[in-house]
């Protein structure tokens, strides 16, 4: 294993957990792809969650930028399936706090815990499992500019992006391993049923409602 483990590296080790499957999979909100990825599946296994964060840690290290404002970066999950990431970062990169965003419902905005105040100019690591459509990370993003924060950079385990996943521009992305995934909005636009590949049904997330938004505004 290199000190950052090299993309192959990492499938390899999180097909082993059975959180990287390939076949022909049917979402609850449509959306049909010939990769599943479900990284909590990984992530439950502490050493191996803790070696996909120290790896993550070191590319963000690498970075001059990221590593000169690590006594006082706030490392921020954008999600609560950001958390293990996001504290993982922290405690490898001895960075100076954790905090996370949150929504009530999926309509909701994203909001803060209670209590919870940014610094003005509080430089920050946004970090996430996966990223798919990149919605909730923009999302994060706009409210910890809204509160004077300094968004240095992403990071994330996976990059796993859809036909229009967002672009954040000159923002540094950092991740472990990019899975080119094949989406379709829908059984009749998918390829593999047309080639009666065997089916299974997953249940959708938020990331998976998003991914299957932005390809059916592709097609709009």
């Amino acid at each position: 294993m290199h000190l950052i483990p090299t993309e192959e590296e990492v499938l390899s080790l999180v097909r082993r957990t059975g959180a990287l499957r390939n076949g022909h999979f049917a979402y609850a909100n449509g959306l049909h792809a010939n990769q599943h990825l479900e990284a909590a599946l990984a992530l439950r296994y502490h050493r191996l969650a803790k070696t996909l964060t120290v790896g993550l840690s070191r590319l963000l290290r690498a970075n001059p930028d990221v590593r000169q404002m690590i006594p006082q970066l706030s490392v921020v999950a954008a999600t609560v399936a950001g958390l293990p990431v996001a504290y993982g970062l922290c405690e490898a990169l001895h960075a100076r706090q954790v905090y996370w965003a949150e929504k009530e419902s999926r309509e909701s905005a994203m909001r803060f815990p209670q209590y919870l105040e940014q610094a003005l100019g509080e430089q920050v690591l946004l970090v996430d499992d996966i990223l798919r459509s990149g919605k909730q990370l923009e999302e994060a993003r706009a409210l910890l500019e809204s509160k004077g924060c300094r968004v240095a950079g992403m990071a994330v385990l996976f990059h796993q992006p859809t036909p229009r996943t967002l672009r954040f521009g000159s923002l540094p992305l950092f991740y472990l391993a990019r899975l080119e995934g094949g989406y379709y909005a829908d059984a009749a636009d998918c390829e593999l049923c047309r080639h009666g590949v065997p089916l299974e049904r997953v249940e959708a997330d938020e990331k998976t409602e998003e991914a299957r938004e932005m390809l059916l505004y592709a097609g709009s």
